[in-house]
């Protein structure tokens, strides 16, 4: 088990396999259940320096018929999957993204009204072998039903 100490005395612990890795899936859920950009960023370079897991993290918000159906969390995931170098812009490498993000959109697009409002964090992790999407936010058709909602996405690189 390794801990890994965020600003404010939060312990974020990984179990760690045979072969002293991560889970890649935890990682990226971790990740898009940071709460600060300060987390985040000491998150990722904490998986980074001791692992070599490339991370990333984007947020979202929209109605379920603007972001899911349009292509919109899709192009905003694959964005930032290349800007900042977490994957390289190779066909492979895409499609690993595209199935992933997709597999963890389900969950979060499941039995959710059209016209729901989704305020969404999604965190990126990969060591080339594995790549895992995870999203995290809230929806809701009026204030007094909003409620989380997550969603996972792994994929063999």
């Amino acid at each position: 088990m390794e801990k890994i100490l965020l600003r404010g005395g939060v312990i974020v612990q990984l179990t760690l396999d045979k072969d002293r890795n991560p889970s890649i899936e935890r990682a990226a859920i971790l990740l898009a259940l940071t709460e600060t950009r300060e987390d985040e960023e000491e998150l990722k370079k904490s998986l980074s320096e001791l692992f070599d897991i490339r991370c990333a993290v984007t947020g979202l918000g929209g109605t379920v018929t603007n972001l899911g159906n349009s292509g919109r969390l899709l192009n905003s995931v694959m964005s930032t999957a290349i800007n900042t170098g977490t994957l390289p812009k190779e066909a492979r490498m895409i499609h690993a993204l595209i199935h992933a993000t997709s597999e963890a959109s389900n969950s979060v697009f499941t039995h959710t009204n059209s016209n729901a409002s989704l305020a969404l964090k999604i965190g990126l992790a990969t060591n080339f072998e594995w790549l895992a999407v995870a999203i995290y936010g809230q929806s809701s058709l009026h204030p007094l039903s909003e409620h989380a909602r997550v969603g996972l996405g792994v994929m063999h690189l």
